[in-house]
């Protein structure tokens, strides 16, 4: 069942406004029905993990998914992250292909992205889950509206954020960033399945590092070896 439990206060008291709408109630409905009668990823008690892993006060980042990977043990509630028995999904063997050129690291062999987010950045779906084999099946079922209003309250209460968007969906949420106090990144979406030309070169683990570090904020070590 949705827990709200496994949120943090953090993240409960910055979006508090979000539980006692509408669309709010109509989700925990539908999240509850669907994990009755389907198998959903990730489990339950991972569903928040992207918040649990990065507190509100602490974000430095956001790098923005889409729904979480439809397979078996792969999805843990980190936008991008597998599991570390997984094999290492084509999108992210891309993004791991740029971080090598970007910065030097050596090439990651699990898929894992905890470090980032325990670092502050914050792996954020927006739809934060999905039925077994069945990508976008949870989509427009009011997960979009919760994390709108993420991006929205991290914009507004925080400063100086490096927002990383991958993809015109993710480049779509831009219009809830006010580009006068944080950084956007753009770049096409890694996915092999996309038209991703662009996306190599385009540096963003340097360029984040570069703003943080000229806004007096510690850089992340992104680097997982």
């Amino acid at each position: 069942m949705l827990n709200l439990n496994t949120l943090p206060d953090s993240w409960k008291k910055a979006l508090e406004e979000e539980f006692n709408k509408e669309y709010f109630d109509k989700l925990v409905d539908f999240y509850n029905r669907e994990i009755l009668k389907s198998t959903v990823f990730p489990k339950s008690s991972e569903l928040f993990n992207a918040y649990r892993s990065t507190e509100f006060k602490n974000v430095k980042v956001v790098i923005l998914g889409q729904d979480p990977y439809h397979g078996i043990n792969q999805s843990h509630g980190l936008a991008f992250s597998v599991n570390n028995s997984v094999v290492i999904p084509p999108s992210l063997r891309n993004i791991f292909k740029e971080l090598v050129e970007d910065m030097g690291c050596n090439s990651p062999t699990n898929g894992n992205l905890n470090s980032w987010a325990n670092q502050g950045v914050l792996l954020l779906n927006t739809v934060l889950s999905v039925r077994d084999s069945e990508p976008n099946s949870h989509k427009g079922y009011g997960w979009e509206y919760f994390t709108d209003a993420t991006i929205n309250v991290i914009s507004n209460e925080l400063n100086n954020i490096v927002f990383i968007l991958w993809g015109k969906p993710a480049q779509n949420k831009i219009k809830l960033i006010d580009e006068s106090k944080h950084l956007v990144l753009k770049a096409p979406h890694p996915s092999p399945l996309s038209s991703y030309r662009g996306f190599f070169g385009s540096r963003p683990f340097s360029k984040t590092n570069d703003y943080l570090l000229t806004h007096g904020v510690d850089p992340i070590n992104w680097c997982l070896d």
